[in-house]
């Protein structure tokens, strides 16, 4: 798979909750945005308990609209993420971008939260 295909097969994967099969695209110890907080998570399972956690009290989608592989090789994703409470209602609608880092095995091993 190319790296965009890559990005895109993950997003679809967390959208639909599916977390081992977005788990399994990142490094053991992939360093990680906490976007509800702040700061930052390290690991695959820090990372499981952060959207474990985040899916129950937020129900994000997140669709890739642009997907760049940089010079450096990271890869920047124009995302479009819409976010709702569990009753439905709409918290946030916005474009951001998603910067990651990936290894030479081809698994994410830093994602930065980029203001659009």
């Amino acid at each position: 798979m190319t790296p965009r295909e890559t990005i895109d097969a993950l997003y679809r994967a967390f959208n639909r909750r599916e977390i081992e099969a977005v788990l399994a695209a990142l490094h053991p110890e992939v360093d990680w945005p906490n976007g509800m907080v702040g700061g930052r998570v390290h690991g695959r399972d820090a990372v499981r308990d952060y959207w474990t956690e985040q899916w129950k009290i937020i129900d994000p989608v997140v669709t890739p609209h642009h997907i760049d592989v940089l010079d450096d090789g990271r890869i920047n994703v124009e995302v479009h993420q819409v976010v709702h409470d569990p009753s439905g209602k709409v918290l946030l609608d916005t474009t951001v971008h998603h910067l990651y880092t990936v290894d030479d095995a081809g698994l994410i091993t830093m994602m930065q939260i980029v203001e659009a």
